[in-house]
Protein backbone atom coordinates (compact mmCIF):
# COMPACT_ATOMS: atom_id res chain seq x y z
CA UNK A 1 0.00 0.00 0.00
CA UNK A 2 1.68 3.16 -1.22
CA UNK A 3 1.72 6.80 -0.77
CA UNK A 4 0.11 6.77 -4.61
CA UNK A 5 -3.21 5.19 -3.25
CA UNK A 6 -3.64 7.55 -0.50
CA UNK A 7 -2.99 10.28 -2.71
CA UNK A 8 -5.27 8.60 -5.15
CA UNK A 9 -8.04 7.75 -2.81
CA UNK A 10 -8.03 11.17 -1.08
CA UNK A 11 -8.71 13.00 -4.22
CA UNK A 12 -11.57 10.74 -5.19
CA UNK A 13 -13.17 11.27 -1.30
CA UNK A 14 -12.95 14.85 -1.87
CA UNK A 15 -14.63 15.05 -5.18
CA UNK A 16 -18.29 16.51 -4.27
CA UNK A 17 -20.89 13.65 -4.40
CA UNK A 18 -24.22 12.56 -2.89
CA UNK A 19 -22.66 11.51 0.16
CA UNK A 20 -20.62 14.92 0.57
CA UNK A 21 -23.59 17.06 -0.07
CA UNK A 22 -26.21 14.70 2.50
CA UNK A 23 -23.18 15.15 5.38
CA UNK A 24 -22.99 18.81 4.71
CA UNK A 25 -26.61 19.23 4.55
CA UNK A 26 -27.06 17.43 7.62
CA UNK A 27 -24.04 19.90 9.56
CA UNK A 28 -25.59 22.80 8.01
CA UNK A 29 -29.07 22.13 9.43
CA UNK A 30 -28.87 19.90 12.41
CA UNK A 31 -24.79 20.81 13.41
CA UNK A 32 -21.50 18.63 14.12
CA UNK A 33 -22.57 15.41 16.16
CA UNK A 34 -25.34 14.83 13.59
CA UNK A 35 -22.93 15.36 10.41
CA UNK A 36 -20.79 12.52 12.04
CA UNK A 37 -23.84 10.09 12.25
CA UNK A 38 -24.54 11.07 8.45
CA UNK A 39 -20.94 10.62 7.49
CA UNK A 40 -20.90 7.15 9.31
CA UNK A 41 -24.08 6.04 7.40
CA UNK A 42 -22.16 7.02 4.08
CA UNK A 43 -19.06 5.37 4.60
CA UNK A 44 -21.03 1.81 5.79
CA UNK A 45 -22.71 1.88 2.70
CA UNK A 46 -19.82 1.67 0.59
CA UNK A 47 -18.75 -1.64 2.92
CA UNK A 48 -21.16 -3.99 0.66
CA UNK A 49 -19.43 -2.38 -2.53
CA UNK A 50 -16.12 -3.07 -1.65
CA UNK A 51 -16.81 -6.57 -0.36
CA UNK A 52 -18.61 -6.58 -3.94
CA UNK A 53 -15.54 -6.07 -5.79
CA UNK A 54 -13.33 -8.08 -3.36
CA UNK A 55 -15.37 -11.23 -3.79
CA UNK A 56 -15.90 -10.61 -7.53
CA UNK A 57 -19.67 -10.33 -6.55
CA UNK A 58 -19.41 -6.71 -8.44
CA UNK A 59 -18.26 -8.05 -11.76
CA UNK A 60 -21.72 -10.32 -11.64
CA UNK A 61 -23.61 -7.03 -11.05
CA UNK A 62 -21.79 -4.75 -13.71
CA UNK A 63 -22.28 -7.91 -16.35
CA UNK A 64 -26.14 -8.47 -15.49
CA UNK A 65 -28.01 -5.69 -16.73
CA UNK A 66 -31.20 -6.56 -15.02
CA UNK A 67 -29.36 -6.58 -11.39
CA UNK A 68 -27.83 -3.19 -12.59
CA UNK A 69 -30.17 -1.31 -13.70
CA UNK A 70 -32.84 -2.34 -11.00
CA UNK A 71 -30.30 -1.25 -8.59
CA UNK A 72 -29.42 1.59 -10.54
CA UNK A 73 -33.07 3.31 -10.66
CA UNK A 74 -34.05 2.59 -7.15
CA UNK A 75 -30.72 4.47 -6.09
CA UNK A 76 -32.03 6.98 -8.33
CA UNK A 77 -35.49 7.06 -7.39
CA UNK A 78 -34.58 7.47 -3.99
CA UNK A 79 -32.24 10.27 -4.59
CA UNK A 80 -35.23 12.14 -5.79
CA UNK A 81 -37.51 11.25 -3.18
CA UNK A 82 -34.52 12.88 -0.81
CA UNK A 83 -34.81 16.25 -3.18
CA UNK A 84 -38.39 16.41 -2.96
CA UNK A 85 -38.43 15.90 0.75
CA UNK A 86 -35.66 18.34 0.99
CA UNK A 87 -37.84 21.11 -1.07
CA UNK A 88 -40.78 20.34 1.14
CA UNK A 89 -38.65 20.76 4.17
CA UNK A 90 -39.24 17.10 5.37
CA UNK A 91 -37.63 13.86 5.61
CA UNK A 92 -34.45 13.37 6.50
CA UNK A 93 -33.13 17.41 6.65
CA UNK A 94 -35.12 19.70 8.45
CA UNK A 95 -34.11 23.34 7.65
CA UNK A 96 -34.81 24.60 11.05
CA UNK A 97 -33.76 25.69 14.49
CA UNK A 98 -34.78 22.40 16.30
CA UNK A 99 -33.15 20.31 14.11
CA UNK A 100 -30.33 19.32 16.03
CA UNK A 101 -32.52 18.27 18.97
CA UNK A 102 -35.35 16.27 17.24
CA UNK A 103 -32.36 14.46 14.78
CA UNK A 104 -32.76 10.82 14.71
CA UNK A 105 -28.88 9.56 14.63
CA UNK A 106 -30.71 5.98 13.76
CA UNK A 107 -32.27 7.42 10.87
CA UNK A 108 -29.18 9.81 9.35
CA UNK A 109 -27.02 6.58 9.32
CA UNK A 110 -30.35 4.91 7.66
CA UNK A 111 -30.37 7.47 4.79
CA UNK A 112 -26.43 7.74 4.24
CA UNK A 113 -26.52 4.11 4.58
CA UNK A 114 -28.88 4.12 1.69
CA UNK A 115 -27.26 6.90 -0.32
CA UNK A 116 -24.40 4.70 -1.21
CA UNK A 117 -25.75 0.56 -1.17
CA UNK A 118 -28.42 1.72 -3.73
CA UNK A 119 -25.42 2.86 -5.76
CA UNK A 120 -24.28 -0.30 -8.55
CA UNK A 121 -21.78 2.33 -9.87
CA UNK A 122 -19.83 2.35 -6.73
CA UNK A 123 -19.34 -1.64 -6.90
CA UNK A 124 -18.07 -1.12 -10.54
CA UNK A 125 -15.62 1.91 -9.43
CA UNK A 126 -14.29 -0.60 -7.01
CA UNK A 127 -13.83 -3.33 -9.34
CA UNK A 128 -11.76 -1.19 -11.08
CA UNK A 129 -9.87 1.02 -8.87
CA UNK A 130 -8.59 -1.38 -5.80
CA UNK A 131 -7.04 -4.14 -8.11
CA UNK A 132 -4.51 -1.56 -9.35
CA UNK A 133 -2.86 -1.13 -6.04
CA UNK A 134 -2.32 -4.82 -5.32
CA UNK A 135 1.09 -6.27 -5.51
CA UNK A 136 0.71 -9.59 -7.15
CA UNK A 137 4.11 -10.54 -5.28
CA UNK A 138 3.29 -9.83 -1.91
CA UNK A 139 0.01 -12.63 -2.83
CA UNK A 140 -2.88 -12.74 -0.97
CA UNK A 141 -5.10 -10.53 -3.46
CA UNK A 142 -8.41 -11.01 -1.26
CA UNK A 143 -6.53 -9.83 2.29
CA UNK A 144 -5.03 -6.74 0.10
CA UNK A 145 -8.05 -5.96 -1.72
CA UNK A 146 -9.77 -5.85 1.92
CA UNK A 147 -7.22 -3.52 3.68
CA UNK A 148 -7.47 -1.44 0.78
CA UNK A 149 -11.24 -1.12 0.92
CA UNK A 150 -11.07 -0.80 4.46
CA UNK A 151 -8.16 2.13 4.46
CA UNK A 152 -10.31 3.61 2.01
CA UNK A 153 -13.35 3.55 4.63
CA UNK A 154 -11.33 5.43 7.01
CA UNK A 155 -10.20 7.94 4.81
CA UNK A 156 -13.94 8.44 3.09
CA UNK A 157 -15.11 8.83 7.43
CA UNK A 158 -12.22 11.24 8.10
CA UNK A 159 -13.17 13.50 5.57
CA UNK A 160 -17.04 13.26 5.43
CA UNK A 161 -16.41 14.60 9.09
CA UNK A 162 -14.17 17.78 8.19
CA UNK A 163 -16.83 18.32 5.61
CA UNK A 164 -19.73 17.96 8.05
CA UNK A 165 -17.47 20.24 11.34
CA UNK A 166 -17.05 22.92 8.74
CA UNK A 167 -21.01 23.05 7.61
CA UNK A 168 -21.39 23.21 11.29
CA UNK A 169 -19.38 26.21 11.75
CA UNK A 170 -21.30 28.18 9.14
CA UNK A 171 -24.33 26.43 10.40
CA UNK A 172 -25.44 29.87 12.77
CA UNK A 173 -25.15 32.01 9.96
CA UNK A 174 -27.09 30.43 7.66
CA UNK A 175 -30.00 29.49 10.12
CA UNK A 176 -29.94 33.43 10.91
CA UNK A 177 -31.57 34.03 7.59
CA UNK A 178 -34.79 33.21 5.76
CA UNK A 179 -33.37 33.77 2.64
CA UNK A 180 -29.95 31.81 2.95
CA UNK A 181 -32.11 28.60 4.40
CA UNK A 182 -34.68 28.89 0.68
CA UNK A 183 -31.39 29.05 -1.30
CA UNK A 184 -29.97 26.10 0.64
CA UNK A 185 -32.69 23.99 0.88
CA UNK A 186 -33.38 24.64 -3.00
CA UNK A 187 -29.98 23.92 -3.57
CA UNK A 188 -29.65 20.79 -1.73
CA UNK A 189 -33.20 19.49 -3.41
CA UNK A 190 -31.37 20.28 -6.87
CA UNK A 191 -28.14 18.49 -6.43
CA UNK A 192 -30.12 15.46 -4.72
CA UNK A 193 -32.74 15.21 -8.07
CA UNK A 194 -29.71 16.63 -10.30
CA UNK A 195 -27.21 13.12 -9.23
CA UNK A 196 -30.17 10.96 -8.93
CA UNK A 197 -31.38 11.89 -12.84
CA UNK A 198 -27.42 11.51 -13.95
CA UNK A 199 -27.45 8.20 -12.14
CA UNK A 200 -30.77 7.07 -13.56
CA UNK A 201 -29.30 8.41 -17.06
CA UNK A 202 -25.65 6.64 -16.69
CA UNK A 203 -25.02 3.13 -18.29
CA UNK A 204 -22.98 -0.04 -16.73
CA UNK A 205 -19.66 1.51 -18.61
Amino acid sequence: MGLDFFITSLIVILIPGTGVVYTVATGMTAGRGPSIAAAFGCTLGILPHIAASALGVAALLHASALLFETLKFLGAAYLLYLAWQTLKDSGPLRFDDETAERASILRLVRTGFLINILNPKLSAFFLAFLPHFVDPAAGGALGQMVMLGLVFMAMTFAVFIVYGAFAAVIRARVLASARAMRWLRRTVALAFAGFGLRLALEGRT
